[in-house]
């Protein structure tokens, strides 16, 4: 309904001559391709040249949920030039959440950890807000699809059963970003919880086969994913190296590994041990993705020239929070604006 309203607004700047026409963002990930693509990203047709942006904002710091911000409080670049923001609204929006969980040999002794801590985003999410659950191994299963039936969503996670096998984290991941994220709603946020000890078998040193999908194609899909990850680092590294099955060393890059991707999406790893490590994360990750900035500004660069316009959005004055958007966006060419 917030979003409804916020269209509505926008309309009545349409009538009132600001505007001719709404130019509705899409979201769309770079799953498949290391470059941008045209296919991969919304294509606006400028009659006017209003952008409508909708913003994320994420908190750097874990224990701290972000502030209500104002129009004042951002900075749009197009191109590297700042714009002035014409339209502007906060409004909670539903959001989907994937939480994918790690079940693997080395996880097994968490598997207590993962089922409560699941339960927890559940019941942390609002009613429209839709969580899938999709748990791996060397394999990747989905457990549950997305939906907002807490109910089932419960009997899913009771269901999971005990862990086995190797780790394929990359590949599993991948799949999340390509097969379960859905891209181009654009009234709704997207963000991966993921569960892990972050060591898959294709690190050096591990046995195993591991993931076909290389950690620098992972890392470059989820750079240029609209989508938020949240890794939780389930800490196996005691066991797991006086077993002498893994050694301390993959643990050093498994961590590294999850805090890149995790400054990808400008957000932090959390370490569980037990549920408690993880007090008020969950209302914090809800909260951040239930709240959506609609902001509208008018290019300065106005050139129907069908290219590639890059954007970006900053906060002043607030350096502990890290705003999210699209990264840009293709004006329809004046030609073919002629041509119709």
């Amino acid at each position: 309904m917030a979003i409804m309203r916020t269209r509505a607004r926008i309309i009545r700047l349409i009538r009132n001559g600001l505007i001719s026409l709404l130019l509705l963002p899409a979201l769309a990930g770079l799953a498949n391709s290391q470059t941008q693509t045209a296919d991969a990203v919304d294509t606006i047709h400028i009659d006017s040249n209003l952008v409508n942006l909708q913003v994320s904002v994420l908190s750097q710091d874990p224990l701290k949920s972000p502030m209500s911000l104002q129009r004042r409080d951002f900075l749009v670049l197009d191109e590297g030039s700042p714009q002035e923001i014409v339209f502007f609204e906060s409004a909670d929006a539903p959001f989907d959440l994937v939480l994918l969980l790690d079940l693997s040999g080395s996880t097994a002794e968490k598997l207590k950890l993962i089922r409560k801590s699941s339960k927890r985003f559940v019941q942390a999410a609002r009613p429209l807000d839709r969580i899938a659950i999709v748990t791996f191994t060397d394999e990747v299963q989905i457990i549950s699809p997305l939906t907002s039936d807490h109910k089932e969503l419960f009997r899913a996670i009771d269901d999971i059963e005990k862990p086995g096998g190797g780790t394929s984290f990359w590949d599993a991941l991948r799949y999340v970003y390509e097969a379960v994220v859905k891209p181009g709603q654009a009234s709704r946020r997207t963000a991966i919880v993921v569960m892990t000890d972050g060591v898959d078998n294709a690190l050096p040193e591990v046995g195993g086969e591991g993931s076909r999908t290389t950690f620098a194609e992972l890392a470059n899909i989820a750079g240029h994913s609209d989508s938020v990850i949240f890794p939780v680092f389930l800490d196996t590294e005691e066991d797991e190296v006086k077993r002498h099955r893994t050694p301390a060393s993959a643990y050093v890059l498994a961590r590294a590994q999850l805090a890149q991707l995790a400054e990808a999406s400008g957000t932090v790893v959390r370490r569980a041990n037990r549920v408690s490590d993880l007090e008020n994360v969950y209302e914090q990750i809800m909260g951040a993705l239930g709240t959506v900035y609609s902001i509208g500004y008018q290019p300065l660069n106005n050139r129907r020239d069908g290219q590639w316009h890059e954007v970006s959005i900053t906060l002043v004055d607030h350096p502990e929070l890290i705003a999210r958007t699209r990264r840009g966006y293709y004006s329809k060419s004046l030609a073919a604006t002629t041509a119709k």
